[in-house]
């Protein structure tokens, strides 16, 4: 089997915490018994660029259960659990291609292993495996089914090649479903930005005053942690509408030129370029930790970090100090990528259960529906969305109520008034 991981005899490891995030996936589960039985993805190659960690894992043995064959490589050079991606090889014969700290270089070459097996369907976070598939691959795409994106800073990307009429596939845009965003975006990176910082620096949380520059569903689940550990919480945004929302949250809300002057923590969630930047250096507090969970590295501007020091150190794992030239220190974790997945483990279990379980039923719409998509970005089935979540409430035991049918006759007519 080609694969390509850092060491096997990691495998024993994997597989334990593989089964450990399996009893926290319900509705992943129940997905799973389905699809062993039914095989509704028979005959399907899918190759898929996401976090090899556990939860990912249980996503893809779902995947095979229906019968597909699945490639896995990272999408990120720091979010693999390399005993993760050995128990995948091992004990489960996926093959894999990612290791930990893995350079640019072998990231794409990655990419490009799970590409030369000529998948039916792609599943990505952050659309570098598809944007790679258009730019070198065009013959290819032009036989793929469709495929999947899980992150906000993928759907924009793929968005615009949407808007440029470049796309030549249809796209799920697993991201918008409301049982994903409004959950793993939320409560899932909250609490895992929050356990990243955590185990990297060992700071305390309470006390400290902790600038969120973005308000998104990410945003808003940071600020929501922090401010429950006994933060004094800023928002930085340039959303006027997102901005409000937060001030009405009760968050200060001010520009990240003044934030940075107060802040003890800063945790970037845009999916945009250079929010922290030479300007914001040149002032920021001195001992600011600085911690990016927004997808790509790119949030922080670490060239300008350089620029503006006369030093750096590895300090603490996954802490890198630099020094300015006027003394002051400035502390960077996990070299600005995401810190949950880097410092931490990812999102709880409990959460992905509800995107992977979006991933799973998507694949086999796009199997069955293929052929009425255009190229272009759909939402997530409405009917999907509702099963993820009408499936999660049964694994947790909550009961809720129907409309009768007086309600049902009330909501579709227009007859009704005072």
């Amino acid at each position: 089997m080609d694969y390509h991981i850092k060491d096997i005899n990691l495998a024993r490891d994997g597989k334990n915490r593989i089964e450990w995030a399996y009893y926290d996936m319900p509705v992943l589960r129940q997905i799973r018994e389905r699809f062993k039985r039914e095989k509704p993805l028979k005959g399907i190659v899918i190759s898929a660029c996401l976090h090899v960690t556990t939860e990912t894992a249980n996503l893809v043995l779902t995947l095979k259960e229906g019968g597909a064959k699945v490639y896995l490589s990272a999408s990120n050079p720091l979010s693999t659990q390399d005993d993760v991606a050995a128990a995948l090889v091992k004990y489960y014969k996926i093959p894999v291609f990612a290791i930990k700290g893995e350079d640019t270089k072998t990231y794409y070459e990655h990419l490009e292993a799970i590409i030369s097996k000529e998948p039916n369907i792609v599943i990505d976070d952050g659309a570098d495996l598809i944007s790679t598939i258009h730019k070198k691959y065009k013959k290819l795409a032009q036989t793929i089914l469709g495929g999947m994106e899980e992150t906000t800073t993928g759907v924009i990307r793929l968005k615009a090649m949407a808007a440029k009429k470049v796309l030549m596939f249809p796209i799920i845009a697993v991201n918008d479903a409301y049982t994903k965003h409004l959950f793993d975006n939320r409560y899932g990176t909250g609490q895992s930005t929050i356990d990243g910082i955590l185990r990297a620096t060992n700071r305390l949380i309470a006390g400290s005053t902790f600038v969120v520059a973005g308000y998104g569903w990410c945003g808003r689940g940071v600020a929501m942690r922090a401010k429950g550990m006994g933060a004094h919480v800023i928002v930085t945004e340039v959303d006027p509408i997102r901005a409000l929302e937060a001030r009405m949250d009760g968050f200060e809300v001010m520009p990240m030129k003044e934030a940075v002057k107060k802040a003890d923590f800063i945790v970037t969630v845009t999916g945009n370029t250079s929010v922290v930047r030479k300007e914001h250096f040149k002032v920021i507090k001195d001992g600011a930790v600085l911690a990016n969970s927004g997808h790509f590295n790119v949030e922080i501007n670490l060239s300008d970090l350089e620029t503006l020091s006369k030093k750096k150190r590895e300090i603490r794992k996954n802490v890198t100090e630099y020094t300015l030239y006027d003394g002051r220190r400035v502390y960077v974790l996990s070299e600005g990528r995401l810190v949950n997945l880097a410092s931490a483990e990812g999102h709880p279990a409990s959460v992905m259960d509800m995107s992977f379980a979006n991933q799973a039923l998507s694949a086999e719409y796009i199997v069955k529906n293929h052929k009425k998509l255009k190229p272009e970005v759909y939402k997530v089935p409405d009917d999907i969305d509702r099963k993820v979540a009408s499936l999660k409430l049964k694994a947790l035991g909550v009961k809720i109520d129907k409309l009768t049918r007086e309600q049902i006759k009330y909501l579709n007519s227009w007859e009704f008034g005072t």
